[in-house]
């Protein structure tokens, strides 16, 4: 089966158990699901009327509140040292820093 393939080769790449990949996986959910939400509660309040502008904001909004809901919503999971972890990986790779040997 190609589906349960996908995740154990996350599994496998980032050293967790069955459960613990859940874990991450619903953090990665409810994350993204909870940022759309606050960043559409945000745009209500907004008086832009151009959509081009309204989607750019939107998109901005995303990008700043994506990372700090994850790692909220990790806390309760007990996810939060594996998030810390990724989203310093991530803003590594944005920045252009390579790794250390």
């Amino acid at each position: 089966m190609q589906f349960c393939s996908m995740f154990e080769k996350m599994r496998q790449h980032w050293k967790v158990n069955n459960w613990n990949l859940f874990l991450i996986i619903s953090t990665f959910a409810l994350g993204g699901s909870a940022c759309a939400s606050i960043a559409k509660k945000i745009l209500g309040f907004c008086v832009i009327k151009n959509d081009v502008v309204l989607t750019i904001v939107y998109l901005l909004l995303i990008t700043v509140l994506w990372p700090i809901c994850v790692l909220i919503i990790s806390i309760p999971l007990n996810q939060f040292a594996f998030f810390k972890k990724y989203l310093l990986r991530v803003a590594g790779k944005l920045s252009g820093k390579k790794k250390n040997p």
